[in-house]
């Protein structure tokens, strides 16, 4: 029952009212809040568990992988060289192994977004850089762009073009491994490093130390010899 209270000549009186029925206690509205609340917060969870089950079933890009690619050709005897490629288009990284026919491994990295060659040779226990030239931006090119489902290049011994890179090494070239960025560090963290320089050849004073042969798909082979320079 609600109080009313009215007007008399002098005084106020109590009256119940009845204007139209009986008015609703503040204590009324507490249920009412509490069920929109209620409703607020499941609308809320049931939008976050299916945003959540969206997101899981929406196909995450994965990280691309490296493609490895063997290079198949003979050599000028007809013995097949034995190497294989590691391509990063991502990062701009080409890694070439040769296995050399007394079974030893060697590694050539071609790093082109610093514009270098890493050469890590199996029977040294030394790393070699030397500044990429334009030939060698087009022989890399030629695994970069090529199809992402090949992994096996065929090359042909008639069409091969066979060239040889001299290059000259300063005992006191060595380089701060420190300085190098990290694909460098890591391919020759345990040794040291020297740069080396393109040479005409190394003359009859000086000795080969050891060769390197590559091969591209562009149907080019080099064989990259090394020498000591004089101090």
């Amino acid at each position: 029952m609600v109080k009313c209270w009215k007007h008399s000549d002098n005084s106020l009186e109590e009256a119940q009212c009845t204007d139209g029925g009986s008015a609703a206690s503040p204590k009324s509205y507490f249920p009412q809040k509490a069920f929109w609340f209620s409703l607020s917060a499941s609308l809320l969870l049931i939008i976050t568990v299916l945003s959540v089950m969206m997101h899981l079933r929406v196909p995450q890009p994965r990280p691309q992988s490296s493609q490895i690619v063997r290079i198949t050709v003979p050599d000028q005897t007809g013995v097949l060289i034995n190497q294989s490629a590691v391509v990063d288009q991502k990062n701009h990284l080409v890694t070439f192994s040769v296995t050399s026919a007394a079974n030893q491994t060697s590694t050539v990295l071609f790093d082109m977004k610093r514009g270098l060659i890493c050469y890590k040779p199996a029977e040294h226990q030394s790393c070699f850089l030397r500044q990429m030239e334009k030939s060698d931006y087009d022989n890399v090119n030629s695994l970069l762009h090529q199809p992402t489902d090949k992994s096996q290049l065929e090359l042909s011994g008639n069409d091969t073009q066979r060239q040889m890179e001299f290059l000259g090494v300063l005992a006191t070239s060595q380089v701060d491994v420190s300085t190098l960025e990290e694909p460098l560090q890591a391919l020759c963290q345990d040794r040291s490093i020297h740069w080396t320089r393109r040479a005409e050849g190394p003359g009859k004073q000086r000795l080969v130390y050891f060769c390197i042969d590559i091969c591209f798909p562009s149907n080019i082979c080099v064989s990259v010899c090394f020498y000591y320079l004089p101090e």
